[in-house]
């Protein structure tokens, strides 16, 4: 399996080469979109991308974790995280992918 880590000069790129804008308007472009989402993540908005995935900020409570190489309880803070959740076409094309 391929270690290629996608960057958002790859997504520049990407739209410079798909779209024909310039490398600097493409790169501008890319930034302002994943600013957008990352807002709107910060603010507890849901972002939705059609036939790509959904993601969101849930609300995680305080609990009580245990190290596991001691075994003493250690109480975890309440805190936000970020998830993901794919749409199923996402899952079937990368599903897919498997079978080359």
């Amino acid at each position: 399996m391929g270690e290629k880590t996608l960057t958002r000069m790859d997504l520049s790129e990407a739209v410079f080469r798909e779209v024909g804008l310039s490398r600097n308007e493409s790169a501008e472009l890319v930034e302002a979109v994943l600013t957008h989402m990352s807002d709107a993540l910060v603010a507890g908005e849901q972002v939705k991308i059609s036939s790509f995935g959904t993601f969101s900020v849930r609300e995680k409570a305080a609990r009580v974790g245990r190290n596991p190489k001691t075994g003493q309880e250690v109480p975890i803070q309440p805190r936000r995280v970020l998830s993901f959740r794919p749409s199923h076409l996402l899952k079937e094309r990368v599903a897919d992918g498997n079978k080359s």
